[in-house]
């Protein structure tokens, strides 16, 4: 048994709780949260003990490995501290809103060889992961054009937007992470955005609206499009296009059932409403994945440098955006 902390016991940290403490090759040791009503309200939930600090979880013997779910503001002393302790690291997106300070976090921490893993949770969606798997394989040879959608149902609230770092920081850098998961290295990107959704995030000065072209080093150009608003509910679609044909994945539907009438033909129910409910999959596999990598001592995959890679690609969007210009990548 692999055993495990949990930093971090909000939203998404709930959802990683409950897949830690399921897990056959994992054991729960401790839930940690700076809001303890948090912590001990989710590590009632899932039958574990609260730590009372950080330095309690890392000077543990018995916990290999920590997942970070903190806020992002964290994600950097927390990833130092975690390899400084030798414990293995799966964290969440981004590393930083920093690009500069995320870049210095490998510098402290390079030499101790760590696990660290960066939580790209879609690499792990069992249609998007079977999309490459068959890109790789050849069938539809070589990839010309890729179309990435991903549309939120709703505004986040303004307090969050204000810490977020923006749509390219926060929403579209999973975008960025599967055009490279897809197509490797990205060279050259161009953003455009607007305010069509919510005026309070552009008093901000953030976009709710926004469509990139990107340019793979195979020649193969991605096309990313993001909204802040979705009325029917969680769009996340990916389609490749080949020169010997196309592979599309769609969207979740909450059951299979069609419904045909005089009103209508082919009517389903609503596609799921958000991203816990849409990839939970991928976020049970994620951890699967991570718990082999440290059993097995292997390098995971998304690695620290893919997500130094995806912020790099957000740091270029916020400069195509602002200069209106195509921004080249190193």
């Amino acid at each position: 048994m692999i055993g495990m902390a949990l930093l971090g016991c909000g939203r998404i940290g709930k959802v990683h709780a409950h897949n830690l403490a399921r897990h056959p090759a994992v054991k729960l040791e401790c839930v940690y949260d700076v809001m303890t009503c948090a912590a001990e309200s989710t590590a009632r939930d899932v039958g574990t003990r609260c730590a009372r600090s950080v330095d309690e979880v890392m000077a543990d013997p018995a916990i290999q490995a920590v997942l970070i779910a903190t806020s992002t503001d964290t994600h950097v002393a927390l990833i130092i501290a975690a390899a400084h302790a030798h414990k293995a690291v799966l964290c969440e997106k981004p590393i930083d809103l920093d690009l500069a300070r995320a870049k210095r976090c490998w510098n402290d921490i390079a030499s101790l060889q760590p696990t660290v893993m960066i939580g790209f949770n879609r690499r792990f969606d069992p249609s998007f992961r079977s999309l490459r798997e068959r890109l790789g394989a050849g069938e539809i040879g070589v990839p010309e054009l890729v179309i990435i959608t991903s549309r939120d149902p709703a505004p986040p609230p303004v307090a969050y937007i204000k810490t977020s770092g923006g749509i390219f920081r926060d929403m579209t850098i999973h975008d960025f992470d599967m055009a490279r998961y897809l197509l490797g290295d990205i060279l050259e990107l161009q953003a455009f955005g607007a305010n069509l959704v919510d005026p309070a995030i552009g008093e901000l000065g953030d976009i709710d609206t926004a469509m990139l072209v990107l340019r793979a080093r195979s020649g193969a150009l991605v096309h990313i499009d993001n909204s802040r608003r979705c009325v029917y509910g969680y769009d996340q679609r990916i389609e490749v296009f080949g020169s010997k044909g196309m592979l599309r994945a769609g969207n979740q539907h909450a059951t299979t059932v069609e419904s045909w009438n005089a009103a209508s033909t082919r009517s389903r129910d609503l596609i799921e409403r958000f991203f816990i409910e849409r990839y939970a999959a991928a976020y049970a596999a994620e951890i699967d994945y991570f718990a082999a990598c440290v059993r097995d001592r292997k390098t995971p995959s998304p690695s620290f440098a893919d997500g130094i890679s995806a912020l790099e690609l957000a740091e270029a969007a916020v400069q195509s955006l602002h200069s209106a210009r195509t921004v080249q990548l190193s």
